[in-house]
């Protein structure tokens, strides 16, 4: 993984460290130019279909922060702890609009748009507040690595796909500010305490 050394030091850094500060790290690779200015890893332009057939992209979350996973309907081992603590997310800032969820399947052989959507009214969410998406399969994996995501075919794991369970927060900006282990309830307790710092950090 391109990004894995800079994570681990990040990983480190943010648990350690963001409770003390006011506001969170930017996460990722970054390059300082020859003026000084600094560019931060962002989320790349993407481009999918959420449950209600909707296309969802970098615009959809425009002045808005927005907590994103991976996963898959019929994921027997992480995803239903990880689905469960999302559905927490949800509901600590269910009437804050400026908070969005967005939830990735890695398996877009099954997980069509009806199976999406029948996922979603049973958790008995709202599309416009968490969009389930699908898209090409190729986009899906590609842009996992850009939010520190591990997603791959894997025949050898349960399910047949080798995913990691983390929940990422990104800010207006499109930068990567905090992340948890979404089979974690400790670990994403904190980072609601850390989307609520971001919150006020762009008041």
């Amino acid at each position: 993984m391109k990004y894995l050394p800079l994570l681990i030091s990040s990983l480190l850094f943010v648990f350690s460290c963001t409770v003390e500060n006011e506001e969170l790290p930017i996460l990722g690779n970054r390059d300082i130019l020859e003026n000084g200015d600094t560019i931060y890893h962002t989320i790349p332009d993407f481009s999918f279909v959420d449950q209600d057939s909707n296309i969802i992209t970098n615009q959809t979350f425009e002045n808005k922060i927005y907590i994103s996973d991976f996963f898959f309907i019929h994921c027997p081992s992480i995803c239903p702890s990880v689905s469960k603590q999302m559905l927490r997310i949800y509901e600590r800032f269910e009437d804050n609009p400026r908070v969005v969820l967005i939830a990735h399947s890695i398996d877009t052989k099954n997980d069509t748009i009806p199976a999406l959507k029948d996922y979603a009214s049973k958790l008995g969410v709202i599309s416009e507040k968490w969009h389930f998406v699908t898209g090409d399969h190729d986009h899906i994996y590609e842009i996992a690595d850009d939010y520190f995501i591990t997603a791959r075919v894997d025949a050898t794991v349960p399910g047949g796909f080798d995913h990691s369970g983390r929940i990422i927060l990104i800010d207006e900006n499109r930068q990567v500010r905090s992340f948890c282990d979404g089979t974690n309830a400790e670990s994403v307790n904190k980072f609601m305490t850390d989307i609520e710092t971001l919150l006020n950090e762009k008041k």
